[in-house]
């Protein structure tokens, strides 16, 4: 068990959940409720005391019907979301690093990028990307707030900053003189406060003929393919492409090429630069957003409807298999699968186990509902008759893996299945 997770109960965690009166983005104060998810834990605060009492917040989500921006109703500090004992780590997930690989071979080809460049990545986490450009001599920075992840990178070779990424920090670096060819930003921006602020820092820290690209989670996918466990408290915003050009350009910055991606069950990868005209994917998919009114609540209103049935079937699914004597068990601590668990009201009585091939995950309970976290090699000695998979996007990979595993797998999104 790594250190931070040993001291995870000792970190404050009932910190009152501020009320958020306008929108993170263009500070427009008319925000509509569009869906309420009630009241949670942190969907990654693993517990090593199952005994220990959770903090519990208001999960909800509103709409600015001015940028567009899809954002939670409530704001904690960073470093109760993200701070030493944060356990994700992207280098558990081998389709994940594949996908980084890729990404990374396809910028150092365009960019022509060598010795000469200078590649930074905010929210860095283990190094799992920048390691990429590391190899092939390009010197990087990483910038990740977690200790955890942070420790790992530079064992990797990837220098990194234990800092919260912002305007500050840009500031210090570009009077350092370093300036960035590139800026990668991975999963970052929907956990962002102060999106003005980070995106300001962005723009500071890029050079003239510079590019910035970023994969967010797209607000389509999750409203279309029902993906409401991507709602959680560590990510405030959910972003359309509308509401991103709306952010990137109130700091200076053109929003030139998009790429929708399978990835986290749809994302968007945005390409921005100080200059430069939108490509033709950039145009249709605003057309695309245009056309179905995502400034509208009215795009959202049988979101929540279908959350609901969701979990409800979910829910009877598992009631009717235990009535059968069956036994169940559940595949990725993932903070996904915490958003399942207590949306749909599950506990132990319903989930045996959860297993998860990241060790600083093991031999803690899955928050709120206390559900142990085990070692993969459980499925063998004590195997169950079904497996709820709850990093659902991962299905293909980890079927693959799990080779010895003979009983069924329940997919819980968009509605539960059994395969």
């Amino acid at each position: 068990m790594s250190e931070s997770l040993e001291e995870q109960d000792d970190l404050p965690r009932h910190v009152p959940a501020e009320y958020v009166v306008a929108c993170r983005s263009c500070g427009e104060s008319r925000l509509e409720r569009i869906l309420d998810l009630g009241t949670t834990p942190l969907a990654n605060e693993l517990r090593r005391d199952p005994a220990v009492q959770q903090a519990m917040y208001p999960l909800a989500v509103v709409l600015c019907p001015s940028c567009s921006l899809v954002q939670t109703s409530h704001r904690l500090p960073g470093e109760v979301l993200f701070g030493r004992s944060y356990p994700y780590f992207s280098s558990v997930s081998n389709a994940y690093l594949k996908h980084a690989s890729e990404h990374a071979r396809e910028l150092i080809a365009r960019r022509r990028l060598g010795r000469d460049s200078f590649v930074v990545e905010v929210a860095s986490n283990d190094g799992y990307l920048l390691s990429n450009f590391v190899d092939r001599g390009i010197p990087v920075l990483g910038i990740d707030p977690a200790d955890g992840p942070a420790a790992v990178a530079r064992a990797r070779g990837v220098e990194t900053l234990v800092e919260y990424f912002g305007m500050d920090v840009a500031l210090r670096l570009r009077n350092q003189g370093i300036r960035a060819e590139l800026i990668l930003g991975n999963n970052v921006l929907a956990h962002v406060n102060d999106v003005n602020d980070f995106v300001a820092g962005v723009a500071c820290l890029l050079k003239e003929e510079g590019e910035a690209v970023f994969e967010v989670p797209y607000l389509l996918d999750m409203v279309e393919r029902c993906a409401f466990d991507t709602i959680y408290h560590e990510h405030n915003c959910y972003f359309s492409l509308t509401a991103l050009r709306n952010l990137f350009e109130r700091h200076g910055l053109r929003m030139v090429d998009v790429r929708r991606l399978p990835v986290h069950g749809g994302s968007l990868r945005i390409t921005v630069a100080m200059c430069g005209e939108p490509s033709a994917a950039v145009l249709e998919c605003l057309a695309v957003e245009r056309a179905l009114c995502v400034a509208d609540r009215h795009y959202y209103e049988s979101f929540q409807r279908r959350v609901r049935r969701s979990l409800d079937l979910l829910r009877s699914l598992l009631n009717e298999i235990r009535a059968e004597g069956k036994c169940i068990a559940a595949y990725a601590a993932a903070a996904k699968g915490a958003v399942i668990i207590n949306g749909a009201g599950l506990d132990q009585e319903d989930i045996a186990y959860v297993v998860d091939r990241n060790p600083r995950k093991q031999n803690n309970y899955m928050p709120g509902s206390r559900i142990p976290i085990v070692h993969p090699d459980k499925l063998r000695t004590d195997p169950p008759d079904y497996l709820l998979v709850f990093a659902w996007n991962l299905v293909d990979e980890i079927r693959s893996q799990l080779t010895d595993f003979k009983g069924r797998y329940i997919v819980p999104i968009p509605e539960p299945r059994v395969i």
